[in-house]
């Protein structure tokens, strides 16, 4: 089984118009339209069984629009991730109401949902998160489309590592996206998960296999971030790597088909 675990969709009317803002804040033309059809067809063309869609609620008022959306798909291939904002008043009762309707996780962006991930408004939710049983998913390191500062710093996730669920928090883009040596003196041998999502193309082959093997490939999730990259490209990375046949299983579908109990 192979399981992308880092991909974003929209709604089919709202796919155009937030595709365009956000190529042009990264200055890049994304491969897929942004629609859950694109990701669909990507899927069958790279061999992908599932593909966990990741939500981010930008703003307060959208927690309670963003994860209806995601509680109401029903692709059997497409696993959907729900979100909070932090500053949503109702962040505690949309968690239950993830929890309660099958969603198995969330997703946070600190650098679109403008927070840093050792505030202390965040420990309260961090805690529900693993009372409730949620995986979390958070976009680590640098963004391509946003400017400094950065709000999710291999710093900042090292000084709440025991806050966060564990065994069940994910930093995307190898720990963090373009922070990959403090992610390596600070996060390496830690109970977080590293997806690959969206890294290849800006680290050395060489750095990924030594993060994989310094933490471990049971670790390790494949990620693409489509519609942002291609996955058969993101599968050929992990298959670039030159790892043992059990670990490129592990990072392409067994450690993420154990989280999420396929």
């Amino acid at each position: 089984m192979i399981v992308d675990f880092h991909t974003h969709c929209f709604p089919d009317a709202l796919a155009p118009r937030a595709m365009a803002m956000l190529e042009g804040n990264a200055g890049m033309k994304a491969p897929l339209d942004g629609t859950v059809a694109a990701l669909v067809t990507s899927m069958e063309r790279a061999g992908v069984d599932r593909s966990v869609m990741l939500q981010i609620a930008t703003k307060p008022s959208q927690n309670h629009t963003v994860n209806t959306w995601a509680i109401e798909r029903r692709e059997p291939q497409i696993i959907p991730f729900g979100s909070v904002h932090p500053d949503g008043e109702d962040w505690a009762a949309e968690l239950k109401r993830l929890a309660d309707a099958g969603i198995k996780g969330v997703k946070f962006h600190p650098e679109y949902q403008g927070f840093y991930v050792d505030e202390p408004q965040m420990l309260p939710i961090y805690r529900l998160l693993d009372d409730l049983g949620l995986i979390v998913v958070f976009h680590a390191g640098a963004d391509i489309g946003v400017p400094p500062p950065v709000h999710g710093t291999p710093e900042h996730f090292a000084r709440v590592i025991d806050s966060l669920p564990r065994g069940r928090t994910i930093l995307a883009h190898m720990g963090g996206w373009k922070q990959w040596e403090g992610v390596e003196e600070l996060l390496v041998g830690s109970h977080l998960l590293f997806d690959t999502s969206f890294s290849r193309a800006f680290m050395a082959i060489e750095q990924m296999k030594r993060l994989v093997e310094r933490h471990g490939a049971d670790q390790f999730v494949m990620g693409s971030d489509s519609p942002w990259d291609d996955q058969q490209a993101a599968i050929a990375a992990v298959r670039e790597m030159g790892l043992s046949r059990d670990e490129e299983s592990a990072i392409l579908g067994g450690n993420a088909a154990r989280l999420l109990g396929l």
